[in-house]
């Protein structure tokens, strides 16, 4: 039988977790990497692009909005123009039904 050399440690003892390695930090090395200025002009950047991507799109629902207004008014002009419409048609067959009577040619009659 042959014998195995055990790693230095004490009274000979070595850990059986030979798998784990040295903890190392948790911080990503990219932020270590870079200073805190580059960090803040990339800050400055990311904010200015997301203000004009902001009014971008407040611009784009203003506009929206506003053709929206303009189609409701348009459909309600038209609403309103085919109701006058139909009120004179009325008043034209009541007035011409009157006139009939007055002649003697109503419904009941030339039926």
């Amino acid at each position: 039988m042959s014998v195995l050399a055990l790693g230095p440690s004490a009274n000979g003892r070595v850990s059986g977790k030979a798998w784990k390695l040295e903890y190392k930090g948790r911080s990503q090395d990219g932020v270590k990497a870079k200073s805190f200025e580059d960090r803040m002009t990339e800050t400055k950047k990311a904010q200015a692009i997301k203000k004009i991507e902001r009014e971008l799109k407040e611009e784009k629902q203003a506009e929206a909005t506003r053709r929206k207004e303009i189609t409701l008014a348009r459909k309600k002009a038209t609403e309103e123009r085919r109701k006058l419409e139909e009120d004179r048609a009325k008043m034209g067959a009541r007035k011409a039904a009157r006139l009939r009577r007055k002649a003697g040619r109503s419904k009941k009659v030339n039926g």
